[in-house]
């Protein structure tokens, strides 16, 4: 069996059948990923107890225990989700040497699922970036071609899972950050539904747009994922009480009848051609399959990326003014602390502690939050936002999927747009949209650059429709001109 190559349900299989142990399947993915980390710096630590946490799994199968429906699959964890005993530093020197006394519940789960914790993954700091250059831990490299970025802010998830230095990834999404790097990185990314999956545990960045999800090889996988980690948590309140279907079982390639709308504000130029010539494929695709193809409309979605920031920058502001360096993490250093001034302690702690981006979107946020601009700025975007999810609602009376780019070109180079942070803030115009209306979205690799990156397909289903999406990306996933194309280091 190669295991490099395996999906994560034919490692389960096997560890299940014990044609391979837990062990050797962790021994194997962890010894890849030491191998190939300082090329790419997707991890940023590896769990030291991994080995024996494979072991238990292969205890459990020898005495006739049910492991789990992933047993023995090892997964990276981004950064942004607490894991107990292992480091979660959220990208951020002022978390640099966090340890939990606790696991995310998503995290929770998959343990109970019976997956294997190999270490945690880089990303943006505080999940600030488009790009994985704004870790204090240094930028992640893309490893379809080393000079590129991985995309962000999942960006670690994203290489990591690409390069195969484990089985699975998880990472976040506040405005495209799994879809936009697993596009990149030519991988599966699923955001789920806001309130599908639980925000305890995940250090909060917006708290009304994030969402973790699946970073992985295949739709299969990622169906399989999103079982595992959704459903509701009472130490989330935001979470539905809605039963979690069974996607892994239910995904079907038969989408003959299905409409696919397709948004005709985002068709009017302004793509990179490789972009365009991927999407007219997957459009083609589709038709053939027999999919109806029908034109909607979200004149709304002009506004979408100036909202996003308004309310994500407001939304960090609030929850990053718990890093003070009183209870935990970087606290800067003083000769006499007793006759320090708070305003100074906290001055100098927050000012060393957070890097460029975050301190610009907290100032903007602060800014929005203020008095007398309060209702000019962050009301008006909420009522904005309102209006983007009545039009997708709207939207969604017509189609069943709406599918368009995930971004408006393939992975840029390292260095290109970190210094224009307007530039870098348009890159995500296709995908912010879908997490101001708390919707489901996904990424399906289906098409390569002239210069060999990834480039992938954006599937969007209306709230809690996700096996519609699922399975228009595993039809696209069957039928993709890339499928079976890995990076060389593969």
């Amino acid at each position: 069996m190669n295991l490099t190559r395996a999906t994560i349900t034919e490692i389960v299989e096997a560890v299940k059948a014990k044609s391979v142990s837990a062990k050797e399947v962790t021994a194997h993915f962890l010894k890849r990923a030491e191998e190939l980390n300082p090329k790419l710096n997707a991890f940023t630590s590896f769990n030291v107890n991994a080995v024996s946490q494979a072991e238990e799994i292969d205890a459990r199968i020898a005495r006739g225990e049910d492991p789990g429906p992933m047993a023995g699959v090892p997964f990276g964890i981004k950064e942004m989700l607490c894991t107990k005993g292992l480091v979660t530093n959220a990208g951020s020197k002022i978390l640099q040497n966090f340890i939990p006394p606790y696991d995310a519940t998503v995290v929770a789960r998959l343990k109970k699922a019976g997956v294997v914790i190999t270490g945690k993954l880089n990303q943006d700091e505080f999940a600030m970036g488009s790009s994985n250059e704004t870790s204090y831990f240094g930028g992640v490299k893309n490893p379809w071609n080393l000079d590129c970025v991985p995309g962000g802010s999942s960006g670690g998830s994203a290489a990591a899972q690409a390069a195969r230095l484990c089985a699975g990834t998880i990472g976040t999404d506040t405005g495209g950050s799994i879809r936009q790097p697993a596009s990149f990185c030519g991988i599966v990314g699923v955001k789920p539904t806001y309130g599908r999956v639980s925000r305890y545990g995940i250090v909060a960045y917006a708290s009304s747009l994030d969402q973790a999800g699946p970073m992985v090889s295949t739709v299969k996988d990622a169906a399989l994922t999103l079982e595992v980690i959704s459903g509701h948590d009472e130490k989330d309140s935001t979470t539905s009480q809605r039963k979690v279907p069974r996607w892994s079982q239910e995904l079907s390639s038969n989408i003959k009848g299905m409409k696919i709308g397709l948004i005709k504000e985002y068709m009017q130029g302004g793509l990179h051609a490789d972009v365009q010539k991927t999407v007219d494929n997957a459009v083609d695709a589709l038709k053939k399959m027999g999919a109806e193809i029908v034109e909607v409309s979200i004149p709304m979605t002009e506004y979408a990326v100036p909202v996003y920031y308004l309310v994500a920058a407001s939304e960090a502001s609030s929850n990053l003014a718990r890093y003070d360096g009183v209870k935990y993490g970087y606290r800067a250093e003083f000769q006499n602390l007793s006759a320090v001034e708070l305003e100074d302690f906290y001055g100098k702690t927050r000012g060393q502690g957070f890097g460029k981006e975050v301190k610009r979107r907290i100032m903007l946020g602060t800014y929005c939050l203020s008095s007398g601009y309060y209702d000019a700025y962050y009301n008006k975007a909420g009522q904005v936002r309102r209006m983007i999810m009545n039009q997708y609602l709207e939207a969604f009376k017509n189609c069943d999927i709406i599918l368009s780019p995930v971004t408006t070109s393939p992975a840029f180079k390292i260095g290109e747009r970190v210094s224009d942070p307007l530039t870098m803030y348009l890159n995500d115009i296709f995908t912010t949209s879908t997490n101001l209306a708390g919707l489901p979205g996904m990424s399906v690799p289906f098409g390569m650059s002239s210069e060999g990156l990834p480039i992938g397909i954006q599937l969007t289903a209306t709230h809690f429709e996700e096996q519609d999406m699922l399975n228009v990306g595993f039809a696209l996933e069957d039928a993709s001109p890339v499928k079976g194309k890995v990076p060389h280091v593969i």
